[in-house]
């Protein structure tokens, strides 16, 4: 047997601190991304989903590096034109982070721009498979600056590199061997600028690597440790299997996370009173049964 995509899920959320959301996220197998915009008003929210529909579009028919690379080249191309056009748009763009699953290689061919990151979890371990472009991961790498006086650092959120900004970008490019087992997450840095990797591993040990509940539970580390930026989480599951065999995936949880409590009113409204259309009849007769009744009382007064 070889190894094949398994369950997969994503799960977004505006964080505790943002109105907007400013995170896109890609789960089309065996194509995943995340793409985290940057820019005044809501034009990172639009950098991102330019940069997502893009992606989508140039990447569903790539087999190897070259065509990852070359969506995300797309992907600049529309956000840059995109800013040139529009003048409330200047100045915006966003991270990308591509991940094509290659099942028969046993392989992830990754394409990288930004501080968004992806991870191989495997066997309790966690291991960043990106570099941050990033001023702390500069730092970082030139040893001027410690893992721990980056996660505090004021300026950790500036990046170094990013799509739409430039006529052309560079991209890293990066190949990683994937087995049954694995778990591959992306992640925008809401949560690795809240979480830290050995706490991420945790959780995800906690949910017993179930993809859904994990990054459930991962939104939720983030906002509970401060939730200061949007947050995004997509984890795909590597299972044994036959390869270009595709399975059947956990559903994929688009949009925020819900508000369980207000689902469970809603359910229990719908148990006492009804649901759609159908439920309003009722209503309906008794308003117009009045409206008669009054109209009745009304005549028979004008005749006495």
């Amino acid at each position: 047997m070889g190894l094949v995509i398994g369950r997969y899920a994503a799960v977004t959320d505006p964080g505790r601190r943002r109105r907007h959301n400013e995170d896109s996220y890609v789960c089309a197998p065996p194509l995943f991304a995340i793409a985290d915009g940057m820019g005044g008003a809501q034009a990172g929210e639009l950098a991102s989903r330019l940069a997502k529909t893009a992606i989508e579009e140039s990447a569903g028919g790539a087999v190897d590096e070259d065509g990852v690379a070359g969506a995300i080249q797309s992907a600049n191309a529309r956000v840059f034109e995109r800013a040139l056009q529009d003048p409330s748009a200047a100045g915006m763009g966003t991270t990308a982070t591509v991940a094509l699953v290659d099942e028969r290689e046993a392989m992830v061919r990754l394409g990288h721009v930004g501080d968004s990151r992806a991870y191989r979890y495997r066997g309790g371990e966690l291991e960043q498979l990106t570099v941050d472009h990033s001023l702390v991961g500069e730092l970082i790498r030139s040893g001027r600056l410690t893992e721990d006086e980056a996660a505090v650092h004021p300026h950790r959120s500036v990046i170094t590199r990013a799509l739409g900004t430039e006529p052309d970008v560079d991209v890293d490019m990066t190949s990683t061997d994937l087995a049954p087992g694995d778990l591959l997450l992306l992640c925008s840095d809401g949560l690795s600028a809240m979480v830290r990797d050995a706490d991420i591993a945790r959780v995800v040990e906690a949910q017993g690597l179930d993809p859904q509940r994990a990054a459930e539970a991962l939104v939720g580390a983030a906002n509970a440790a401060g939730g200061i930026d949007n947050v995004t989480v997509v984890l795909v599951e590597l299972v044994e299997g036959e390869p270009g065999e595709r399975r059947v995936a956990s559903p994929v949880s688009e949009g925020e996370i819900p508000d369980t409590s207000e689902l469970e009113r809603t359910e229990e409204d719908v148990a006492r009173h009804g649901a759609g259309k159908g439920s309003r009849w009722p209503a309906l007769l008794l308003v117009l049964g009045l409206i008669a009744a009054t109209a009745f009382v009304l005549w028979w007064s004008f005749l006495a």
